[in-house]
């Protein structure tokens, strides 16, 4: 065997031997991850920790009931407000870059992404809960909108850019207007991406805890949107730098159930794009 070909094939098993590695090593992670969560949390999950609400310290029992309606509550809000405004600007990226306004757009958006979450919760209590004169979960879904928007719009964008320009000329040719070529063609063929990215933008949300601890607050009962409102993130914070043991456990389980909402949804979305594709 020639050497200059012994030593591609030595190099291609060092590759190959690397690129596992750190492949085995990401698993890892992750599972260790779920591990350390299920051994410390799996203890605390009942009945009572989805519907009562948290007792004061030293009691034992109680739940966080409040918590995961307030977070269902303020991510709902954040989806409501932001996936439209996200899809629709996405739309507007891939489909009319030639126009200079597509251009500002986009690079707003991609500022927008960068701003610390911490950031966009002051400006929302700013502009809401100053003015409002009260915390409430409508202030904390819109700080949350205000991050699920640039993730959103950047991903339509890409995968919409993605779809084979050959389709909509085929389309145009057929006699269709650009309207109808992007909602009826483009738009459908591209749609397991977009759903992609509306999945990873919801996921990155439901575990923000800065901006909601600067509008949403806190509240150890439900009182409604317009007050001060729990959500999952801030109770895992506040329970777990808490001096008490049964709080602890509780923010281990309360981080379990918050991970498993998150993968019941991306789960959820890809048997709902897997029936569709069918």
């Amino acid at each position: 065997m020639p050497f200059r070909t012994r030593w591609r094939y030595v190099l291609s098993n060092v590759m190959m031997t690397a690129t596992g590695m750190c492949a085995f090593l990401t698993i890892s992670i992750l599972f260790f991850i779920l591990g350390f969560l299920v051994y410390n949390g799996i203890s605390s999950i009942d009945w009572a920790f989805f519907t009562q609400l948290p007792k004061p310290p030293g009691e034992n029992g109680g739940g966080m009931a409040n918590g995961i309606i307030g977070s269902f509550a303020m991510v709902g809000i954040a989806s409501l407000i932001g996936i439209p405004i996200g899809f629709f600007g996405g739309i507007y990226l891939a489909e009319y870059d030639g126009a200079w306004f597509a251009h500002i757009v986009r690079y707003t958006a991609d500022l927008l992404n960068g701003i610390p979450s911490i950031v966009i919760g002051i400006i929302a209590w700013s502009l809401i809960v100053f003015r409002t004169k009260t915390f409430s979960a409508w202030a904390g879904g819109v700080a949350l909108s205000l991050i699920l928007i640039p993730v959103v719009m950047r991903g339509t964008e890409q995968f919409l850019r993605a779809v084979p320009t050959s389709l909509r000329e085929g389309s145009l040719a057929l006699g269709a207007n650009k309207a109808s070529t992007i909602l009826k063609v483009v738009v459908p063929a591209a749609r397991r991406g977009i759903l992609t990215a509306i999945i990873l933008g919801v996921a990155r949300i439901a575990g923000e805890t800065a901006p909601l601890l600067f509008t949403a607050l806190n509240n150890q009962f439900w009182q409604g949107l317009s007050k001060p409102t729990a959500s999952l993130p801030v109770m895992i914070y506040t329970h777990a730098i808490a001096p008490y043991d049964d709080w602890h456990r509780q923010a281990w389980a309360a981080g379990l159930v918050l991970l498993a909402i998150v993968l019941a949804a991306n789960i959820a979305a890809r048997l709902v794009v897997a029936r569709s594709a069918s």
